[in-house]
């Protein structure tokens, strides 16, 4: 910020001749920057396309362990009931 305030401190012609260099290489410099940053920005899209995808895969394949793990656990309480319902006598004493 020093630097520019010291420019502006200056007399006039630096300033102008400051202010016309930036207009004359402006549109040089503009889309030589432009069109470095776009292979960049493609790269990065790329990326995050090919994350998004393999986070969409991962969440699918936990989703589905989940479900196992469900379905594991309501079959184990069914077997546990059968159990417990074949041990009781029909009178409610259990079998000896």
């Amino acid at each position: 910020m020093a630097l520019f305030d010291d420019v502006l401190k200056g007399n006039i012609i630096t300033v102008l001749a400051i202010g016309v260099g930036a207009a004359i290489l402006g549109p040089v410099v503009l889309p030589v920057i432009a069109g470095a940053a776009k292979p960049v920005a493609k790269a990065a899209i790329k990326a995050g396309i090919i994350l998004f995808e393999k986070g969409k895969e991962t969440f699918a394949e936990v989703g589905e362990v989940v479900e196992d793990l469900v379905a594991e656990a309501k079959a184990e309480i069914s077997e546990a009931e059968k159990t417990a319902t074949a041990t009781v006598a029909p009178e409610g004493e259990p079998n000896a």
